[in-house]
């Protein structure tokens, strides 16, 4: 029996099928925005990872959901200053010599940065918060149309961007972790923890950048736009609202897998300064039974960074911009809470290298989960190939992840190599195997396929010395010397809206109108040295 409405129902399903791969098509050749996410110190804990113990990161999930997550995703530094100098210049430290600091663009002037290839090829770019490391002069201000600043301090200060200061809330008393308590606080905020009044979240550093970046979203952009925004949750201290602490049940967090002796078969180099370590921070933890106040702390901070992503995330999904911007987030490296007994990063192990690593938007695979080896070096090169934009003046390090991003299933893995603090000292890791390198008699090698928590080391094992060579044929040939100190040798030099740093003796003191922390007499006492 004919239909009357066959040919007029499949005509109007085939025209609404062209319309909407015409629209695919206009937005796939149109240059894409960009959303870029970063967080400091965020381990493997996110939930769409499965690691243990989880997160509760619903907003980085959904956003894995529609995209790509890298689960052997690794940093290209093993802490802040390195990994953002290698993320933002396209090289490893062996090249730059930014082991330990972030001034590749002070040092090596004709490295273009990512932000600068942006606006070569014609984007607003737009930058917020702990994009690069946060020391007075750190940021790169090449390339920028805008860059938030949520006090006139941080442009009088060379554009620091201390999150904690007089203007931010913090717990009262101060401080606030059992860790700390009765300790007089005039530097960092190590193992420290607790909840901020409730009523004030808004008034939060991360906040007023997940703020600024939602803005962002909601104004008309003639041009494609670099949308940046670096959050410092969950580094230290872990201070976030009321609410995300009680996401938890502190009783019922799972501690990591720890094994006591883990520390006996490493080589002589490494194996004292980890065991003193291990007394300083993990042993007095759990001596005084705070391992898993601790670890809440952490937690909680976790997902006081997740909602903030969430907010941006929110914005994009109902502005114009959604089908057609391309959103990266990634943490700088990741970070020890009991690990092996270390507390922090700066080790050039799993915990530290593993990190949150998705990406999502046109051309990316959605819902896609790969354990293919990549290292955030990558991220350069594939913004270079997936927005068209012209190549930098300097080699790029890492590869572009631009057909694992569409076809995940059909990628081949790779060693990837992360360097160390001392020119020379490196681990070169993949699906199967973790290999450290300190000299010649100082190596570690894993099997992290058959042991993933690196109990094991199997370096001293010849029936292995094959798989050492084969590894070792990624690492560098040649290693940079260190990059020199620049507070050491030049003199911050701020005119108006923007820095620089001449030659001089070295100038810099902390501005005296930052007084850290909302302690009155802490408050008194800071301001006195600042004077």
């Amino acid at each position: 029996m004919n239909n009357p409405f066959a040919s007029p129902l499949i005509f109007g399903l085939l025209l609404s099928a062209a319309i909407h791969n015409t629209v695919v098509a206009q937005s796939e050749q149109s240059p894409p925005n960009v959303v870029f996410l970063a967080v400091d110190d965020m381990n493997d804990f996110v939930g769409c990872l499965d690691s243990r113990p989880n997160a509760i990161t619903p907003n980085i999930d959904r956003l894995a959901a529609r995209g790509v997550c890298f689960t052997n995703g690794h940093t290209a530094g093993v802490f802040c200053a390195p990994s953002r100098a290698a993320i933002f210049s396209g090289q490893y430290a062996s090249t730059t010599g930014c082991y330990e600091t972030p001034n590749y663009f002070v040092h090596h002037p004709e490295i273009e940065s990512l932000q600068t290839s942006f606006a070569k090829a014609g984007y607003t770019t737009l930058g917020a918060g702990k994009l690069f490391h946060h020391p007075a002069g750190a940021i790169d201000q090449r390339g920028w149309t805008e860059y938030f600043l949520r006090n006139q301090f941080q442009r009088e200060g060379g554009w620091a961007l201390e999150s904690w200061s007089s203007d931010t809330p913090v717990p009262q008393p101060f401080p606030a972790s059992v860790y700390n308590k009765g300790k007089e606080i005039t530097g960092g905020l190590f193992l420290e923890w607790g909840a901020v009044p409730k009523d004030r979240e808004e008034e939060m550093a991360d906040t007023i950048r997940a703020n600024w970046a939602v803005e962002q979203l909601s104004r008309k952009h003639d041009k494609p736009f670099f949308l940046a925004c670096g959050f410092y949750a969950p580094h230290y201290p872990n201070y976030c609202p009321q609410k995300y602490f009680d996401l938890y049940d502190r009783d019922a967090i799972e501690t990591p897998a720890f094994r006591e002796d883990d520390l006996a078969d490493l080589p002589d180099k490494i194996r004292k300064q980890r065991q003193n370590r291990k007394k300083v921070h993990y042993d007095k933890l759990v001596a005084m039974g705070a391992w898993k106040d601790a670890l809440h702390g952490y937690l909680a901070c976790t997902s006081y960074a997740d909602a903030m992503v969430g907010r941006i995330l929110n914005a994009l999904e109902s502005s114009p911009y959604a089908d057609n911007t391309i959103v990266v987030l990634w943490s700088d490296h990741g970070y020890h809470v009991g690990e092996k007994g270390q507390w922090g990063k700066h080790t050039l192990w799993e915990r530290t290298s593993n990190v949150p690593f998705v990406w999502a938007g046109p051309g990316i695979a959605k819902g896609e989960r790969t354990d293919v080896t990549v290292s955030l070096i990558d991220i350069y090169p594939t913004l270079v190939e997936r927005c068209n934009l012209p190549a930098p003046r300097q080699k790029l390090e890492g590869v572009s992840l631009a057909s694992t991003l569409k076809n995940p299933a059909e990628a081949n893995d790779r060693t990837v190599y992360l360097p160390y603090i001392t020119p020379g000292e490196y681990t070169l890791m993949n699906r199967d195997w973790r290999f450290i390198h300190y000299d010649e008699k100082n190596q570690e090698l894993y099997n992290v396929k058959e042991d993933p928590h690196e109990w094991n080391n199997l370096a001293s094992d010849p029936q292995y010395a094959s798989v050492i060579t084969r590894l070792r044929d990624s690492a560098p040939a040649e290693f940079a010397d260190p990059e020199p100190r620049l507070n050491s040798r030049r003199d911050l030099v701020v005119e108006g809206e923007t820095f620089r740093w001449d030659k001089g003796k070295g100038n810099y003191v902390p501005h005296p109108k930052y007084l850290p922390y909302t302690d009155p007499v802490l408050k008194q006492k800071q301001s006195k040295k600042g004077r």
